[in-house]
């Protein structure tokens, strides 16, 4: 028996429990290879897997009903920091927003699989008025499939995963400290990723304040409004005067060259937005700008909105609009 099997059956379940809470508050260190290690020594009884799985099922739970009361009375903020501290933060957000809209509290069965979907799914499912104790029935369900899933894999490659042990085991330290080595350059690759693309765009961003006052010179710059439909239907408003196009059909609206373009969509960070901006910027379109702080900004200054009864028709110049009393 090596050190780190020893020292596993006398530490697993609290090191089990430490790494699904650490994961479950959004970060970046994955807890799967302790739930397959605990498939593994349950499998030579060496752990009791009803243990390992209620540790896992109690660390979700913990974790998500965090993040869960964070976006029952701070929602708009909570948000904002997962697009801070998220490696992909439009994208996180955009998908899980997708995924609970379209599907609902099923959509928690299947979060806990998905990195990042997991952190971001119980602060939406607050936002959108879902009672704690549905919640929490529908959570624990879902982290019960995820730890019987990932443990049940290490139960049944367990004769494999003690091989590869007792080879950590003879290198060392050494293979921790490159597996750390290439964990830190990816994490340092996609912060400087979204640096660059930041900085590229810090100095073509517009200020909601320099939008409002073209607005009131009687300008009309086109807005478009990135998020999803989905997203739309728990915040049905818009910016006066925008018009919503999915982002994956931004890029083959017609645009004018005549006129000013703004994007946005609601991380804080403006990184889908940004992301618009360059491609079109590259194609030549000097006029294009995100909006800074997104329509979060915008409300925050009080400036006007519309609900959401936009119709996209193929471009700019047959876009159709039906605009009822705005707030």
């Amino acid at each position: 028996m090596t050190g780190t099997t020893q020292f596993l059956i006398s530490h697993g379940l609290t090191f089990l429990f430490a790494a699904v809470f650490v994961e479950q508050l959004g970060i970046p260190l994955p807890a799967f290879p302790w739930l397959l290690a605990a498939g593994a020594l349950s499998a030579t009884g060496k752990m009791n897997p009803c243990l390992a799985l209620g540790a896992t099922v109690l660390a979700c739970v913990l974790a998500d009903s965090i993040w869960f009361f964070l976006g029952r009375y701070r929602g708009t903020q909570v948000l904002g920091l997962l697009c801070r501290i998220s490696l992909e933060p439009d994208s996180c957000v955009r998908r899980t927003q997708n995924v609970f809209t379209r599907y609902g509290l099923r959509g928690l069965l299947v979060s806990k699989f998905v990195p990042g979907l997991n952190t971001v799914a119980p602060p939406l499912a607050a936002m959108a008025g879902v009672p704690f104790n549905r919640f929490l029935l529908v959570d624990a369900i879902g982290s019960l499939l995820y730890g019987i899933v990932l443990t049940g894999l290490g139960y049944a490659f367990s004769d494999q995963i003690e091989q590869l042990v007792a080879v950590i085991s003879q290198i060392g330290g050494q293979t921790l400290t490159v597996f750390a080595g290439f964990a830190a350059a990816y994490i340092g690759w996609k912060y400087w990723q979204r640096q660059r693309l930041l900085n590229e765009l810090r100095t073509a961003r517009i200020t909601v304040a320099e939008l409002r006052q073209k607005q009131d010179a009687g300008e009309q710059p086109v807005i478009f409004d990135l998020r999803s439909h989905e997203e739309l239907k728990i915040d049905p408003t818009v910016i006066r005067g925008a018009v919503h196009v999915e982002l994956d059909q931004i890029e083959q609206q017609v645009m004018p060259r005549d006129r000013d373009i703004i994007v946005y969509c609601s991380c804080p960070n403006e990184i889908s937005s940004a992301r618009v901006a360059i491609f079109f910027q590259r194609k030549g379109f000097t006029r294009i700008r995100p909006l800074l702080g997104g329509i979060d900004a915008w409300r925050q200054q009080d400036y006007p909105t519309d609900p959401y009864v936009v119709t996209v028709a193929g471009n700019v110049n047959s876009i159709s609009t039906t605009i009822s009393s705005p707030r």
